[in-house]
């Protein structure tokens, strides 16, 4: 049987075809000779991925990104396909990270721990990670901060560095190594004045050794003598205030001896004290007394008489 010329046409255009569609749909992630689970997950932005990028467990693949569909509420449906052979816990998270400075991004699993694994079709739990861009941003604001504060540091420094200053500065520096030039003249004469008076100094050592030897050697006595001064102190002290008190108390006791005298009505004192007749006869003594003062007053002639011529007085 002779095939014709349009039969090869054809069966050629037929292959040609068959193999565009599936190259295509190998582009796009498709595997169509062999069957894979289909996984999904939602995220609220998906920066650098695109359809066939890579799904990674601790750096290995283990499928790849097949579809990236924008749902009503602004979020993406991101479809993976997985190789069966590998068994993905329903508590894996699908991380979304980055691979380079340049943005793209792939997808990591964080297998989890639980004993029940995803079916075909199920949606995973969805983690998006920063990218290096995103963590080296803040770093590159505060770099830029800081650059800005230095930068005003500079100028500040640039006008305080006016040539009056730059002047005062360098008189300064000057007026400093004087300074230290005085000092270590001193320094030199001291050392001299140490050097030619070293004799003296180590006999002043010498003698005050001696005496703190001396002390030292006779501390027995020392503290015998502080001890004694300490006694006599103490002694004087005590017998002066057991002389004292007993002077008090026999001037006490004489005293007690008066009062009772003049309470129970012995002596002068007492009658003096007690007799009201003695007290009214002074009382009547003293009026009497007055009395004949302001008579002797007022007639001086009744009681004093006296002549010129030497008669009877």
């Amino acid at each position: 049987m002779k095939i014709t010329n349009e039969t090869k046409v054809g069966v050629l255009a037929a292959v040609a075809i068959a193999v565009l569609i599936i190259g295509y749909s190998f582009l796009k992630g498709n595997d169509v000779f062999s069957r894979e689970n289909e996984f999904y997950a939602i995220y609220s932005r998906v920066d650098g991925l695109t359809v066939s990028k890579p799904v990674l467990v601790n750096g290995y693949q283990i499928g790849r990104v097949s579809d990236l569909t924008l749902q009503a509420d602004g979020r993406i449906l991101v479809q993976f396909k997985i190789d069966p052979e590998y068994g993905i816990p329903k508590n894996t998270i699908a991380k979304l990270e980055s691979t380079d400075l340049l943005g793209g991004k792939v997808i990591v699993f964080e297998l989890g721990n639980g004993s029940e694994f995803a079916s075909d079709g199920d949606t995973l739990n969805a983690n998006i990670k920063q990218d290096l861009m995103d963590q080296v941003e803040p770093v590159q604001k505060k770099a830029e901060q800081i650059i800005a504060r230095m930068d005003s540091v500079l100028t500040s420094v640039n006008s305080t560095l006016s040539p009056d200053f730059q002047r005062n500065f360098d008189r300064s520096f000057a007026s400093i190594a004087r300074t230290l030039e005085t000092l270590e003249r001193t320094t030199t004469t001291v050392d001299a004045l140490v050097g030619t008076q070293s004799s003296k100094i180590s006999g002043i050592m010498s003698n005050l050794e001696s005496i703190s030897s001396n002390f030292k050697n006779n501390n027995e006595s020392i503290t015998s003598i502080i001890n004694n001064f300490e006694k006599v102190s103490d002694d004087v002290a005590k017998a002066n205030f057991v002389q004292t008190i007993t002077a008090a108390n026999n001037a006490v006791a004489e005293l007690q001896l008066v009062v009772n005298k003049v309470n129970s009505g012995n002596g002068t004192l007492s009658q003096l004290i007690n007799d009201e007749r003695m007290y009214n006869n002074l009382n009547n003594a003293a009026s009497n007394l007055n009395k004949l003062m302001i008579d002797l007053k007022a007639n001086p002639k009744r009681y004093v008489s006296f002549s010129i011529f030497g008669g009877k007085k």
